[in-house]
This record gives C-alpha cells, structure tokens and sequence, in this order.
C-alpha cells in the first residue's frame, strides 16, 4: 500500500475525537487506509453475511468484545448499529477508539447525524490524487493516460486493464447497490443515462432534455442524479453568484469522481482516442477540477467550488474559494499551445466581482512551459504541480 495524502489528517482526527467515519465511493481504499493505519485495532467487516446478520439480531453482543475499540468496516449495511455505538463511546470517550468506513453516504450520514453528533470526525477518502499514482514505479504519462486509467486504487495497485476494470465496476455497482436504493426494474434506461452524462460533462444540466433522452420523468432523473451524487459516482460544481444573480445562469454541471469511468462510458480505450474525441477537452477539465477537490478534502477541508457564467456567455471554469475573501479562478484548456483568447473570461469575472473580493488568476492547460500572461500565472498542474490554496 502506497501512503495516502489523507493520512495525517486521518491520524489529527483521531487524536481528538472517539471515532472517526471514513466516507467513498466503493474502491476508494477506506479499508486499506484504516487497516494499515489502525493495525492494533480489532477489525470488523458488516459485509459478511454472519457478522451482518449479528450485527442486526444481537447488536450489543457484537459490541461487548470491542471495548477496546475497532475498525467497523462497510457501516452502511447496518445503520442501525450505531445507535448502539453510541453508548460505548459516551461511557469513554477515548480519542482514536472506533474507525468507521461507508460507501453510501445517504443512510451513513442520517445514522451519524441521530447517533454520533459530537462524537465523531468525518472523513472522505476519494480515489487516489495524481499524486499518490505517481509513487508507483510505472504510472500515466500524459494527461490522455491519466484520462484513460483514472484513479481507482485497485486499478494501479495490481497493473489492471483499464477497461475491464470499469465494465466490471458499473456492473457491480448497478446490480449491487443502485438496485437496492432506487429498485431498478430497467438497467437498460440507466445505462443510457449514464452514457448521456459522461456525453455532457462539464455542460449546464437539464433535466427536462436528460429525460427526454432517457424516457423516464425529469423528477426520476433528478433522483438518479441525487443517489449518484451521494454514492460518490457524480460532483456537482455549483455556479458563482454574489449580488448580480440576474446577470449569471443558476445550473449546475455535472462531472465524474472519476474521470477514468468517464471515458469508459465513452467508449475510449487508448490514450489516442481520447485525444482525438471531441470531448477530451470536456474530460480533461474534469480530470483538474475532481483532482482539485480531492487535494481539498485531503486536507479535512470541504471543497468550495463554483463555476462563473454570465448571460453572454463568458465563463470561467473553475473558483476556489477561500475563508478569507480570496477567489481563485481557474481557466482550464487542454490545448498544447497557449493562447491569450484563453483569458477572456478570466477577465470578465474580474468585472463583475464585489470590491471585498480579492482574486487570483490562473490558466492550466496541457503544455510544457510556465508562464505569466500579465498578472496571470499559466501552467499545467500535471507537470508543474496543484497550486491549490
């Protein structure tokens, strides 16, 4: 196992709290990361069978062995169980006793929220940063590789065929999960769904189109969206807007956690491919914006991310914001050669800011030199690093 960013504030939360609750999307590595980094802790996995089946009838059997605290893995399975933890960890409080893990944050966060308000940190554990792929020996050169491979542990930990891996990932996560969230009847419509979606990454989303498309209401689209959001399969990046609200659009887009599955849903194989689609600048851009956020949450830090556009179609791709008033704004071209065009709407952001708002202009794109244009520093974060405040 390679080390994970996360891991210092990992080990910060559980210093000060008596649990901690790691969060993902399946594959992510949460047991790994709390195995490897609690081995003096019991482990227990509510996956299997038995142990569910204990953890359901006897909850406070399963729990009388474990005063010394565990690694309770998979809680999603048995919400419940928690509201029995509860009394454990009030009767001591030691810091570090109890590590959880979850997949489905929906029924996770609603039993932390009923059971284990004040008594737990929460974590989320994405899949790996470019940088955390970069501590194998062999990993992605250019960003269509990056593209193509993703970011699942699994995939690079054992040298795995890209393309097998996501077939296999999609058709264990419809068949496993999303039947038991939503009750699929009909995995043919969501399938389609998730092929339209990866086809509009990094587009205003429309619900009323989407379900045109898929043939299903817009109200079962946006329960689709909100269940694929939960699971850590979607990110929403929200658009900006201070006091001007009449002036900018108020959808959303949409982009994958992560971008390799993306492309699979594509139909893209090779570097190549990518390179030549239409949508390898849509892809790339969602390759910087998810890496972004994970380098954000990270740091135990929820990600405040926006996108700005106005009526006139000025956009820009990406805001970071930051506590003390300060916007980043990021505009992403996966184009080799740098042109000053790029910055048109960097600098009609900068004219529909607030006075209080100080800003930072940046342009990435896929070349080989850094650069300044004006006051704007021009780089490819692949090459020369994530610059992330």
């Amino acid at each position: 196992m390679i080390p994970r960013d996360i891991n210092n504030e990992l080990l910060a939360c559980a210093d000060e709290y008596p649990t901690v609750t790691i969060l993902g999307p399946r594959q992510s590595g949460k047991t790994t990361l709390a195995k490897a980094t609690f081995p003096h802790l019991s482990y227990i996995s509510l996956e299997e069978p038995d142990v569910r089946r204990q953890a359901i009838d006897d909850p406070r059997g399963l729990l009388a062995g474990l005063n010394n605290g565990a690694v309770l893995d998979e809680i999603q399975r048995t919400p419940d169980l928690l509201s029995y933890l509860q009394s454990i960890i009030d009767a001591n409080r030691r810091p570090g006793r109890f590590i959880l893990t979850g997949s489905h944050q929906p029924m996770v966060h609603q039993a932390i929220s009923q059971s284990l308000a004040g008594r737990t940190a929460v974590l989320e554990l994405l899949p790996f940063t470019v940088d955390e792929v970069r501590r194998y020996e062999t990993c992605p050169e250019s960003p269509f590789d990056w593209i193509i491979h993703g970011f699942y542990p699994g995939l690079h930990e054992n040298k795995l065929d890209p393309s097998r891996f996501f077939r296999s990932y999609v058709a264990t996560y419809l068949e496993r999960d999303l039947r038991e969230m939503i009750q699929l009847k009909d995995l043919t419509q969501f399938d389609v769904f998730l092929r339209l979606l990866a086809g509009r990454i990094g587009q205003l989303v429309n619900y009323s189109a989407l379900a045109n498309d898929v043939g299903v209401s817009s109200t079962t689209i946006k329960n689709w969206v909100s269940i694929l959001k939960a699971s850590y399969i979607l990110f929403e990046l929200p658009p900006w807007f201070a006091n001007i609200r009449k002036r900018l659009t108020k959808s959303s887009k949409l982009y994958f956690v992560d971008v390799g599955l993306a492309a699979w849903l594509l139909g893209l194989e090779t570097p190549v491919q990518v390179e030549r689609d239409p949508l390898r600048g849509s892809l790339y851009e969602n390759l910087l914006i998810i890496e972004t956020a994970k380098i954000i949450r990270n740091r135990g830090k929820q990600p405040k991310l926006y996108f700005f556009r106005d009526n006139k179609g000025n956009e820009v791709d990406l805001l970071i914001s930051s506590a003390d008033r300060v916007f980043t704004a990021i505009e992403i071209k996966s184009a080799a050669t740098f042109h000053p065009e790029f910055l048109k709407g960097l600098h009609a952001f900068r004219g529909v800011l607030p006075d209080e708002i100080r800003l930072s202009d940046r342009a990435w794109y896929n070349g080989e030199r850094k650069t300044t244009y004006g006051d704007v520093t021009v780089s490819n974060p692949l090459l020369h690093g994530f610059d992330i405040p």
